[in-house]
């Protein structure tokens, strides 16, 4: 695999010499996120495969190009997974991908954000040098904020080539739950829940209906469905929920309406927004089906104190992320200065001065 990193390196060095953007692009499913996507495809599928895995340890290494379903097996045949559910969006879904868009899926809520699972990344910056930094351990923390921006960067600090995951164990059991509540009611239940020891690991609430998943020691789930009540979802079909909720096969998803991303505190009461609502983490990630302009959106989540990003949707001239306050953008330009001085890694990607 060392001549693919060379040949990866020379083709880096060729683009900064040239002046000549290169796009990162593994199996494409998240094309759709982020500026439009510009440059020359330099695929990072050729370099796959997964590079360590010892269970007791609770650590694995892949390649960038590893299929992530091929990850995702590899952990399940040994009881572990994925505690942050990364959503695949198609068939081609890679690692280099899951990490570079640094999206997570419904567990989010309980176990944490892609960057929070990740011990070391290995990169090729854009002076095609090769650099590795934490570790692949659990207990070996040097240069670990380093490794994390690289989560959610979308390939424009540098050509993720490796990456060290936490992964721990599936759950004992699992039991899914749904009752029926207008959404301040929702919000102020899902709050009230999250301050006690209750084990919830996702939750959703759309047209007047709340579905809680509760993960854990079969003796936790019981005592939770008692303080919870509603209805108890059958476990085929609350898997098939929740992955549709994960990957956005969900009736809600499949709207033409542009699709908004709201993250904002999970107490804050119903947005006065047009469109169609879906709330996840427990109220602190509100999905937004609408056709309002992208001011009246911000400025809701600002007011809240939170962010809005465009996730879906074809009129981006607006942005697609919250403009960066002056700290912050100077922050994001040191950082892209220092990795990718000559700016080939998908320029504009995430800002159209990056």
């Amino acid at each position: 695999m060392q001549e693919v990193i060379k040949r990866y390196a020379d083709r880096i060095r060729a683009a900064a010499a040239d002046k000549k953007p290169l796009r990162l692009r593994g199996g494409g499913t998240k094309d759709f996120y982020g500026e439009t996507p510009g440059g020359e495809v330099l695929d990072t599928r050729e370099y796959a495969g997964i590079v360590a895995y010892e269970p007791t340890e609770l650590v694995i290494t892949a390649r960038c190009g590893t299929p992530l379903v091929e990850l995702e097996a590899a952990l399940s045949a040994q009881g572990q997974y994925l505690a942050f559910e990364p959503p695949h969006f198609g068939p081609g879904a890679t690692v280099g991908g899951m990490l570079a868009a640094g999206l997570s899926g419904p567990r989010r809520q309980a176990a944490g954000a892609v960057r929070d699972f990740v011990l070391g990344v290995r990169m090729l910056d854009g002076r095609g040098d090769d650099l590795s930094f934490g570790g692949q351990v659990m207990k070996n923390v040097a240069g670990y904020d380093v490794s994390r921006p690289m989560a959610g960067s979308l390939g424009t600090l540098g050509l993720i080539l490796e990456v060290s995951l936490k992964v721990p164990p599936l759950p004992f059991a699992e039991a899914t739950l749904k009752l029926e509540l207008p959404q301040d009611k929702a919000i102020e239940m899902l709050n009230h829940w999250g301050g006690k020891p209750i084990p919830i690991s996702a939750s959703t609430w759309v047209e007047g209906d709340l579905t809680v998943r509760l993960s854990g020691a079969a003796s936790a789930i019981q005592a939770a469905r008692v303080v919870i009540g509603g209805e108890s979802v059958a476990p085929e079909q609350a898997q098939g929920y929740w992955q549709d909720i994960r990957e956005q096969t969900d009736v809600f998803f499949r709207t033409d309406k542009p699709l908004w991303r709201l993250s904002v505190p999970s107490v804050t009461p119903p947005l006065a927004l047009p469109g169609e609502e879906l709330i996840e983490w427990g109220g602190a990630l509100r999905w937004l089906a609408s056709n309002a302009d992208a001011r009246t959106i911000r400025d809701a989540a600002t007011q809240s104190g939170g962010h809005a990003t465009l996730f879906r949707g074809t009129d981006k001239s607006a942005g697609v992320f919250t403009p960066l306050a002056p700290p912050l953008a100077r922050v994001h330009r040191n950082l892209k200065q220092a990795f990718d001085p000559a700016g080939v890694f998908n320029p504009g990607r995430m800002y159209p001065d990056l």
